[in-house]
């Protein structure tokens, strides 16, 4: 299969996204920038596009005007290996956005993301229906995941 690449709609906001996005996350940087010509439909001279990679992946960021609007149908998934990193993630991509549950938040720009540690898969999914269960409950109860009310929540 050929490679995938997110495309993602902002309204003017592209640039700005990209390097936010791209300050965040280690090996990470802008690859492209393309511009509007005569033919627009931006003003000519505007950035069109931004390519980036986020830790090796591709990336596009489009002014594409304020038609379509980034909704939770549609979410990154940061699998993070422990609390610090749950917790970088949280506070970098949470700054001027709105949190939500299960370890849920909308960035400043109205992106989804899950900021989930790498466990609460593993919880969930224990042969221990009732473990899994209690670890279920708890992450309901959460806006930031926390691992050690997981690793308490599994052990009953």
């Amino acid at each position: 299969m050929p490679q995938i690449t997110p495309f993602l709609w902002f309204d003017t906001q592209a640039e700005e996204a990209a390097k936010f996005y791209v300050s965040i996350s280690p090996n990470s940087k802008i690859t492209a920038t393309s511009r509007y010509g005569e033919t627009g439909p931006g003003p000519k001279g505007s950035v069109m596009t931004v390519g980036f990679e986020l830790d090796g992946r591709s990336f596009t960021a489009l002014n594409g005007g304020p038609n379509f609007q980034f909704n939770e149908a549609v979410s990154f998934l940061v699998h993070c290996k422990d609390q610090a990193e749950v917790d970088y993630y949280w506070d970098k991509l949470g700054a001027g956005g709105t949190p939500n549950v299960c370890g849920w938040l909308k960035d400043k720009y109205g992106l989804a993301w899950q900021v989930t540690p790498d466990i609460l898969m593993d919880l969930i999914q224990d042969k221990d229906a009732a473990k899994s269960q209690r670890v279920m409950k708890a992450m309901m109860g959460m806006k930031k995941i926390d691992i050690a009310g997981l690793r308490k929540a599994a052990a009953g």
